[in-house]
């Protein structure tokens, strides 16, 4: 009898006695209070990189605007290259001096020679005629000392490409009247017995011709520089 009592014992005791507490596992709703709505999306832009609209991005960050109307690559600008300076010689330089003293000396010439000549193809004397003769020696040699000084310095400044078209349209001319001067001491009235022949008009002609071309090679050069 006394086992029955000892059990019936035990087991109030173990009713009796207060119960741990037993371990829960805290939910998500308990742990974690609501976060809300507004704060949420702050959170997300915060975390995310900013990236700018397609209407926002700068025209220049758009490769295809460096580009042209007709979709071509603009071409590289390019500076010419520069031209060197020719160098002309010390020659140059003295048969221009000379070439250009003989040429201001030839113009008065010119003056008197048509002074004298057109005397004496309206009145001839003896005297008349060998004063023509003399300036128009003196005539003939400063044109072959411009000649000369002048052919010479066109070979060497034709490598010069600033040889512009002045100078080779007083070149021209001079050539002219070089031609047209040796035509007219050839067409030069001579007799035996002193007397005009009947060649004097085409001499006058010529030599009026040729002074005409000789005169405005001079002014291009003098006026034209």
């Amino acid at each position: 009898m006394r086992r029955p009592v000892l059990s019936a014992i035990c087991l109030v005791a173990l009713l009796t006695l207060p119960r741990p507490a037993s371990a829960q596992v805290p939910t998500a709703t308990e742990t974690e209070p609501a976060v809300p709505l507004l704060s949420v999306s702050l959170v997300a832009e915060r975390a995310s990189p900013a990236t700018p609209s397609a209407s926002e991005t700068p025209l220049l960050a758009d490769p295809a605007a460096l580009l042209p109307l007709d979709g071509q690559p603009t071409p590289a600008a390019t500076s010419p290259a520069p031209t060197l300076a020719f160098e002309y010689s010390e020659g140059y330089r003295q048969r221009a001096r000379i070439h250009r003293i003989a040429s201001f000396a030839t113009i008065p010439i010119f003056a008197t020679e048509a002074i004298i000549g057109q005397s004496l193809y309206s009145n001839p004397t003896d005297a008349k005629r060998e004063a023509h003769v003399m300036v128009s020696g003196a005539l003939g040699g400063l044109f072959f000392i411009n000649t000369v000084t002048g052919v010479w310095n066109l070979l060497e400044a034709r490598k010069d490409p600033h040889f512009g078209r002045r100078k080779w349209a007083h070149a021209v001319l001079m050539m002219g009247a070089n031609v047209g001067f040796v035509a007219s001491a050839a067409l030069a009235p001579d007799s035996e017995d002193g007397e005009l022949g009947d060649s004097r008009a085409a001499h006058r002609a010529v030599s009026v011709s040729a002074i005409a071309l000789a005169t405005t090679g001079y002014f291009i050069m003098l006026f034209g520089s």
